[in-house]
C-alpha cells in the first residue's frame, strides 16, 4: 500500500519497496491469496525491505520467502517500541506461516488472587486474564499447582467458597472448624486481619520468602510479649511450616535477585526454550515452551518469545538472562520496562554464576527435547512418517538392511523388522556376501535385497537402506527385477556437516551440492542451516539425517517431525547394530582359522572342535595344557603346540607342562 495506506496488488515488488517511508513501522508480506505470510518491523521501513531484495538479509529463508510475495503493506508508527509491540499484535491476529507462532494448545494452571476484594480466595484457573487480579504460575502441571494451593490454604486461610456462598452462609463451615478458613462468611474475622492474610500469602506467592518471615517472626515476638501465646504459637507454627517447604522445594543461589533465565536449544529446525524462575535468589520453579518450528536466527525466536510471553500478563522480574543476544534488546528492555513501572535489564552472562544458569536453562531444553523425540508412541510416530515422506499409509512393517566390511573383506548383511514401530528380533536375518569380491557396497547391498526378496513371503510395507541415492537405486532395481510392487522404498543419509553453496561453486573440495531452489525447499520443511564457529552459517547441523525418497532428486530434511525422525534413526542403528556384530563374529573365525592353519597338525576337524569346545578366539588364546586335553581329539603334544604357538604369537615366554599355562 502507499503512505496513505491504499493497496497496490498489481505492482511489481520493487516499485512498491520504493514508495516505502524512511520511518518506523511493521510490515505484511502476502502471498498470491493476499493471505499474511510474513510480519515484521523496522526502524526504517524503506531500507529493511530494501533489504530482501537486494541480498542484504542472507537468512536461508528469504529467497524463498520473497518468490511467494505478491504484496507489501505497512502500517507506521512513530517509535522502535510501538512497532516492536503492534508486531506482535498482528503476529497473534494473523499466525503468519514464516513468523514464530508462539501458541501454546496446553492450558496451565495459575493461582489467582483478586486481591482488591475485601475477602479474596484462592482460585485454580486455567488462563491468566488481564481483570485486575493477582495470577501467579504457570504451574506445568494440575498435581504441582494443586499441592501449593493446598499448602497455601494450611498456612494461609483464607476462604475456599464462592462469593454466592460468602454472602448466603450462616453457620461456619467445616474448613472454619479445623482451621483452615478464618471465617469470613458469618464475621468471625474483620476485613483488616483478613487482609493481613492476604498480604502475607501474596509475598510468599511473590517469592519474598524473606520478608515474610521476618515480618512473622516480629509478630510473634509482639505476641509473645503481650502474653497472647495462642497467636504467638500459631504464628511460630506458620513460620516453621513456611521454612520446611522452602528447605523441601527450593535451590539457594548466591544472589538474591528476581531474575528470569532462558534456555535453549536448537536440532535442525526445531527450537526447544526453557524458563528457569528464580526469585530473591532462589530457583522457584521451572516451564517449558512449545517446541518452535520456524528455521528463524536465534536471535529473532527469542525476541519473539519474550515479546508473546510477556505480553501475556506474566511477572516480569528485573533481570531476564538469555543465552544469546538479540538485536531488539534495547527496545525490548525499554518496552518490558514500561510494562513492570521499574527498569528491567536484559541480560547476557558470559562467566559466573549467571552463565551457569544459563547452562542449566540449556541442558534443560536439550532434555526436554530429547524426551519428546523419545516419548512418542509407535502409532503417532508412524502417523508423522506419513506426513513427513508423503508416504500412501502408516508402515505396520518396516525392514531396514545395512552393509558392514572393511575394503570387501568379512563382508556380511543385516535385515531387521520393526513391527507397528516395535523390534521383532526373532525376524532378524543376517547374510554372509557370497558372490561380490573387493570394496563394491552397491553389489553387496543388491546380493543382499534380492536374497531376501526371492523369498518373497511377508514383504514389508516400507523397506529401508542405510545410504544415499545409490542405495536406494540399488533397492528399486531389485523390487523392478523381482517384479515386486507396493513397497515404500527411503534411504536414511546420515548427518554430517555438507555445505550448502551456490550452483557450479567448486571452489572447496567436499562441497555438498544442492540445487538453489531446493535448499529453500528444504527449508519449508524443516532443514536449517547452523552457526559455524568461522561465521560461515549454509550447513546442515549434525543431527540432519536426510531422507531419499524415489522420483525426487534432493533429500529432504524431516527434523521438524522429530518421532518420525527418531523411529527411522532407531531402525537404522539397529540394522547397523546387528551388521556390526555380525562382521565381527566373522572377522573373529577367519582370524581363528587363518591363525590354527598355522599350527602344525590342525586340520578343520580339530579346529571346529577347538571352536566348539572353548567359544571363542579370545579363550583359545588363554588356555593352558590341561584346558586343551579336555577336547576331543587334541592331545598333549598337540596342546603343548598350540600353548607355545600363542605365547610366542603375544611375545610371553615359553609354555609350561605342569598347566598353569
Amino acid at each position: 500500500m502507499d503512505n496513505d495506506g491504499v493497496p497496490m496488488m498489481e505492482q511489481p515488488l520493487e516499485k512498491i519497496i520504493q514508495t516505502a517511508p524512511r520511518s518506523p513501522g511493521v510490515y505484511l508480506m502476502k502471498d498470491i491469496a493476499g493471505k499474511v505470510i510474513y510480519v515484521g518491523k523496522a526502524r526504517d521501513l524503506r531500507a529493511r525491505l530494501r533489504n530482501y531484495l537486494g541480498g542484504g538479509d542472507t537468512r536461508l529463508m528469504i529467497p524463498f520467502l520473497v518468490s511467494r510475495i505478491q504484496d507489501i503493506e505497512w502500517i507506521l508508527t512513530d517509535t522502535e517500541k510501538e512497532a516492536l509491540i503492534l508486531e506482535n499484535t498482528i503476529i497473534k491476529e494473523h499466525r503468519p506461516r514464516y513468523n514464530v507462532d508462539f501458541r501454546d494448545d496446553k492450558a496451565y494452571f495459575y493461582i489467582r488472587v483478586q486481591a482488591t476484594e475485601t475477602f479474596p480466595r484462592f482460585q485454580l484457573v486455567r488462563r491468566s486474564k488481564k481483570d485486575g487480579a493477582r495470577y501467579f504460575g504457570p504451574y506445568p502441571s494440575s498435581a504441582s499447582a494443586k499441592e501449593t494451593l493446598r499448602f497455601l490454604q494450611t498456612v494461609f486461610p483464607l476462604r475456599t467458597c464462592r462469593d454466592v456462598e460468602l454472602r448466603s452462609r450462616r453457620r461456619p463451615c467445616l474448613e472454619y472448624q479445623i482451621g483452615r478458613c478464618l471465617g469470613p462468611c458469618v464475621q468471625l474475622v474483620s476485613a483488616e486481619v483478613y487482609q493481613h492474610a492476604v498480604r502475607d500469602a501474596l509475598t510468599f506467592l511473590e517469592g519474598r520468602e524473606t520478608d515474610l518471615l521476618q515480618n512473622l517472626d516480629a509478630r510473634m515476638k509482639s505476641a509473645a510479649k503481650t502474653l497472647q501465646f495462642e497467636e504467638a504459637t500459631a504464628l511460630r507454627d506458620k513460620i516453621a511450616s513456611i521454612r520446611t517447604t522452602l528447605e523441601i522445594q527450593r535451590t539457594a543461589s548466591q544472589a538474591a535477585k528476581d531474575q528470569d533465565v532462558f534456555g535453549l536449544y536448537r536440532e535442525g529446525a526445531l527450537t526447544q526454550i526453557c524458563l528457569l524462575k528464580v526469585r530473591a535468589g532462589k530457583m522457584v520453579g521451572k516451564q517449558t515452551f512449545p517446541l518452535i518450528r520456524v528455521g528463524l536466527p536465534t536471535g529473532e525466536i527469542i525476541a519473539a518469545v519474550l515479546t508473546q510471553y510477556y505480553d501475556a500478563g506474566h511477572e516480569i522480574p528485573g533481570e531476564i538472562l538469555l543465552p544469546e543476544a538479540s538485536d531488539d534488546r534495547p527496545v525490548l528492555e525499554e518496552w518490558l520496562g514500561e510494562k513492570r513501572g521499574r527498569s528491567v535489564k536484559i541480560m547476557i552472562p558470559k562467566r559466573g554464576q549467571g552463565r551457569a544458569l544459563i547452562r542449566m536453562a540449556n541442558r534443560n531444553s536439550e532434555s526436554t527435547l530429547k524426551i519428546m523425540q523419545q516419548t512418542a508412541g509407535p502409532d503417532e510416530a508412524m502417523k508423522r512418517l506419513v506426513t513427513a515422506l508423503g508416504l500412501r499409509k502408516a508402515p505396520e512393517r518396516m525392514e531396514c538392511f545395512d552393509i558392514s566390511n572393511i575394503g570387501g573383506e568379512y563382508a556380511v548383511g543385516s535385515m531387521v523388522v520393526f513391527f507397528h514401530g516395535a523390534p521383532q528380533k526373532a525376524q532378524y536375518r543376517r547374510f554372509r556376501i557370497r558372490t561380490i569380491a573387493g570394496a563394491d557396497d552397491y553389489a553387496m547391498m543388491y546380493e543382499v535385497l534380492h536374497r531376501r526378496y526371492t523369498r518373497s513371503g511377508n514383504l514389508p510395507d516400507l523397506l529401508m537402506v542405510d545410504g544415499g541415492k545409490g542405495q536406494l537405486s540399488v533397492a528399486l532395481s531389485v523390487l523392478k527385477d523381482l517384479d515386486i510392487g507396493g513397497i515404500e522404498v527411503i534411504a536414511l543419509a546420515k548427518g554430517g556437516y555438507p555445505y550448502m553453496e551456490k550452483p557450479g561453486d567448486d571452489s572447496r573440495k567436499g562441497i555438498y551440492h544442492v540445487k538453489e531452489s531446493s535448499i529453500y525447499e528444504d527449508l519449508e520443511g524443516g532443514l536449517l542451516a547452523k552457526d559455524r564457529p568461522d561465521g560461515d552459517d549454509r550447513y546442515v547441523g549434525k543431527s540432519g539425517d536426510r531422507v531419499f525418497l524415489p522420483a525426487r532428486k534432493d533429500a529432504i530434511a524431516i527434523s521438524r517431525w522429530p518421532a518420525a525422525l527418531f523411529l527411522l534413526q532407531r531402525l537404522r542403528d539397529e540394522a547397523h547394530r546387528f551388521a556390526v556384530s555380525y562382521h565381527r563374529k566373522v572377522k573373529e573365525k577367519e582370524d581363528f582359522n587363518s591363525l590354527l592353519d598355522r599350527i602344525p597338525g590342525i586340520g578343520p576337524e580339530k579346529r571346529k572342535a577347538l571352536l566348539k569346545g572353548l567359544e571363542d578366539m579370545g579363550k583359545i588364546r588363554e588356555a593352558t595344557v590341561p584346558d586343551l586335553q579336555k577336547i576331543k581329539g587334541i592331545g598333549k603334544e598337540l596342546a603343548t603346540a598350540i600353548v607355545v604357538f600363542f605365547r610366542k604369537e603375544t611375545g610371553l615366554p615359553g609354555s609350561s607342562q605342569s598347566g598353569n599355562g
